[in-house]
């Protein structure tokens, strides 16, 4: 596990899902950045067998309202978006380890860990 926490640090979180995405997604959902009340950012969770766990994290802005209405609904809408690209950071976390061959992903159910803070697990499958 180790070996993927030296891996997966902060800078190549930074790299798979860069800061930017967020606005971009909300540019293209609602026509303007700053109409989203929460910012996105991928982390590293941990390993269990072939399958490296991520999260989606998604961090209330600043005068906003992260309601869970908003964000219950969203695994089904990541997998499908092009600019979060599920896929293509499935596909990058795989050559980061060495096995671009055979990676496929899933996304789990929106959990709330505080009023601030909901997370959207990634699953990476290896095998």
């Amino acid at each position: 596990m180790t070996q993927y926490a030296d891996i997966f640090d902060q800078q190549m979180m930074d790299s798979l899902f860069p800061e930017g995405r967020t606005n971009d997604f909300f540019e293209a959902l609602f026509g303007d950045a700053e109409e989203g009340s929460y910012d996105i950012s991928l982390a590293y969770a941990g390993v269990n067998g072939d399958t490296l766990q991520f999260e989606l994290q998604l961090r209330q802005r600043p005068g906003c309202c992260l309601a869970c209405n908003l964000t219950y609904g969203l695994p089904q809408v990541f997998s499908r978006h092009p600019i979060i690209n599920i896929q293509g950071v499935a596909e990058k976390i795989g050559e980061a380890v060495g096995k671009s061959e055979n990676v496929s992903w899933k996304l789990g159910a929106t959990q709330e860990k505080s009023r601030e803070l909901h997370v959207i697990p990634l699953f990476i499958s290896l095998s």
